[in-house]
């Protein structure tokens, strides 16, 4: 018997199961594989966006300092372009969780987001990276009654720390973006906004080469070991003898014994709409194109692309053994239930269809952001776990890394964040079974509620503050 497919599965028959940014006929021509040996002062490890601004950084700091960066595929085909890539002020994943996480250093750390976000801004600018970038700020919406208490709160927070922010009651919103799902919200009007990740990736490549930074592409990293004069790093054709080291790698690194104790590489799914028509666009409105998250449990989010597609987000995975690219996200089994949130958030487009879908890589820790992990005596650093929020906050990672790596005295690096490490999550296989329990009660306690409720509680408890969602 042939069964009739759903509007959800007959709207993913055409699609692309590959990342919307990276099918670009423009994208760059992939730089040369290492295939001898060399030597430099710093030797990053990943060209996605914290190595990259890593480069750029320490180039700018110091004209002469000898850098490479290793890529083990190509610029951005690992997490950097793949996200919703929606802008934030923020570099510890939202102001509610630098509340938790550093009560102490919350003002400071607020003023450090505003500075890394202008310098996020004026590097573009200086290197003329055309990546669409729209300065629309970002918008959090309330899901029916309960989630305009979120919204409320979170008004109140970020104007006590001086951000322009203005609620919006349900007539208000209305005229920002119509769903019928949406009871009000809290738009975030300065320092946000929307960015194409893999044309700011390429763009900072483009920079970092401009700058003398020697990028090699195809080329991973095999291994590492400890030299009289700093790391020697191995890759499949030649070795790097490098003063220092940084692993850019971000949930790409969770294979590593010591970084998987802390960081668990979660998929965020993702898909992408044809080209809406003006008649289209106009039954939703969204005339300021703002980032969109909403108040679910299971958050989504939203965005507009350059030509009008609606980019929407937000359903986790988890693969057995911090698997980075399993087969399962490449088929549309898995990405029915976004399809479906799509389709309730935005009943008006139900016959639209998808050209686009795929997963990306989280690094998630129990801090949902950045941290350093030190190898070979201080000579190698890692950074990374940004939990989904690292396209800006990906710049003061790098920036502080390197000052870390070269040992400096700064502000920076004697706040708790670059001092303190994040907590353990369970091994394999307890870590999961952890995820898939949490993950189906994130995708069902708004509707059916009950024992759900109980184990997110007890999840968030043990640290890992998985209902988080708010503006950046």
């Amino acid at each position: 018997m042939i069964h009739p497919c759903s509007q959800a599965e007959k709207a993913l028959l055409k699609t692309k199961f590959y990342p919307f940014w990276l099918d670009d006929p423009d994208a760059p021509k992939a730089a040369d594989k290492l295939t001898s040996d060399v030597s430099c002062d710093l030797l990053i490890v990943g060209a996605g966006f914290t190595g990259l601004w890593a480069a750029i950084q320490a180039k700018e700091a110091d004209p002469n300092r000898k850098v490479i960066i290793i890529e083990a595929g190509t610029a951005a085909t690992g997490a950097s372009g793949r996200p919703a890539a929606i802008l934030s002020t923020s570099v510890m994943h939202g102001l509610s969780n630098a509340q938790r996480l550093f009560p102490n250093d919350i003002s400071r750390l607020e003023e450090l987001g505003k500075q890394n976000i202008d310098g996020f801004r004026d590097a573009i600018d200086k290197f003329k990276i055309d990546c669409d970038l729209e300065w629309s700020g970002e918008l959090t919406v309330a899901v029916g009654e309960a989630g305009m208490a979120d919204v409320e709160k979170e008004y109140s927070l970020y104007g006590e720390y001086g951000h322009d922010v203005e609620l919006l009651n349900k007539e208000s919103l209305e005229k920002e973006i119509t769903s019928p799902l949406f009871n009000g919200g809290v738009w975030s009007k300065q320092r946000s906004g929307i960015v194409n990740p893999a044309k700011l990736a390429w763009g900072l490549r483009r920079a970092a080469g401009e700058l003398g930074v020697t990028v090699y592409e195809y080329t991973p990293m095999v291994s590492s070991e400890l030299t009289t004069n700093g790391v020697q790093v191995a890759t499949p054709e030649g070795k790097i003898n490098a003063n220092k080291v940084l692993l850019a790698t971000n949930a790409f690194a969770a294979g590593d014994k010591r970084i998987k104790r802390r960081v668990a590489a979660i998929r965020d799914r993702i898909v992408v709409t044809e080209p809406l028509s003006p008649e289209q666009l106009a039954l939703i409105g969204w005339e300021h194109r703002q980032g969109i998250y909403d108040t679910r449990t299971q958050l989504n989010y939203m965005r507009l692309t350059k030509d009008n597609r609606i980019l929407f987000g937000g359903r986790l995975g988890y693969f057995f053994n911090n698997d980075t690219d399993p087969s399962a996200d490449k088929l549309a089994n898995a990405y029915l239930p976004l399809v479906e949130n799509f389709y309730r958030t935005f009943p008006m487009l139900r016959d639209i269809s998808f050209s686009h879908a795929w997963s990306g890589p989280i690094g998630l820790t129990t801090r949902m952001a950045v941290h350093y992990q030190s190898y070979h005596q201080g000579k190698m650093l890692y950074a990374g776990g940004y939990s989904g929020f690292g396209v800006t906050a990906s710049r003061f990672g790098a920036r502080v890394a390197l000052a870390k790596l070269d040992g400096e005295d700064t502000e920076e690096t004697r706040m708790a964040f670059a001092t303190e490490l994040p907590g353990y999550i369970p091994p394999e296989p307890f870590r999961w079974l952890g995820a898939k329990i949490t993950m189906y009660c994130l995708d069902t306690v708004d509707e059916k509620g009950g024992w759900r409720h109980w184990w997110i509680k007890m999840v968030e408890k043990i640290g890992f503050p998985v209902t988080q969602n708010e503006l950046g």
